[in-house]
């Protein structure tokens, strides 16, 4: 077939049946033990682990291959202080100053959240990853970009499971709204907060909320 573009040969692995039964349940095993956590240690975490976890992000696929998402890194402790506040600051008004609804808090009520995210300044990194709602050429001409939500939110899927497997912990944490960290991060009008991900170890005796997953009978449709 000819191309108007470059291509190259691509020849995936392939395993017998069993070996791909055993690959997907030995993995499913492992992010099945994956858990959002808001209670973690102040030990150093190697910045190469989250310069891997977002290269990780960067293998996902994205619409027209835009990869529309920039990471940005956080470890100095002004800088986290700065979040915590401003972050603590819009989650008082949802909990306290009625923006959330209650149908909203019902459904906060089993994982027991409160509007104080001291968890910011304890942990040695923050990433905050902005979409970016469109590009920008050199000239400063914008490029549109498709499918910006989808391509971004698989792309941090994939950033959580490279934490995840490093035996790292995080937490995908919106404050609503999150236009303070385009300033804070010194982000350009292009793009807009996604999730702010607090990156470290699960605090020694960390609990989380006794939760149970969707069973594949009610994830899973055979049509």
């Amino acid at each position: 077939m000819e191309h108007t573009y470059p291509f190259v040969p691509y020849a995936p692995d392939r395993y017998d049946e069993a070996d791909m039964i055993r690959r997907g349940r030995e993995f499913f095993e492992h992010v099945d033990r994956r858990r959002s956590v808001r209670f973690f240690s102040d030990e150093p975490v190697p910045r190469e682990c989250v310069e891997l976890a977002v290269m990780a992000a960067n293998t996902a696929p994205s619409g027209a291959h835009q990869q529309p998402w920039k990471f940005v890194l956080i470890g100095d402790a002004a800088t986290k202080r700065r979040i915590r506040l401003a972050a603590e600051e819009e989650e008082r008004q949802n909990y306290e100053g009625g923006r959330l609804t209650p149908e909203w808090r019902q459904a906060l009520a089993p994982l027991e959240t409160t509007s104080d995210k001291g968890y910011l300044e304890v942990v040695p990194w923050i990433v905050v990853c902005f979409a970016e709602k469109y590009g920008l050429r050199p000239d400063g001409a914008r490029v549109k970009h498709y499918y910006v939500n989808e391509s971004v939110g698989i792309a941090c899927g994939l950033f959580v499971t490279a934490l995840h497997t490093m035996g790292l912990s995080t937490l995908t944490h919106t404050p609503n709204p999150m236009a303070f960290l385009s300033e804070i991060c010194s982000r350009p009008g292009n793009e807009r907060p996604y999730i702010l991900f607090p990156v470290g170890y699960a605090a020694p005796g960390a609990e989380v909320p006794d939760l149970t997953r969707k069973p594949l009978s009610e994830a899973l449709v055979h049509f």
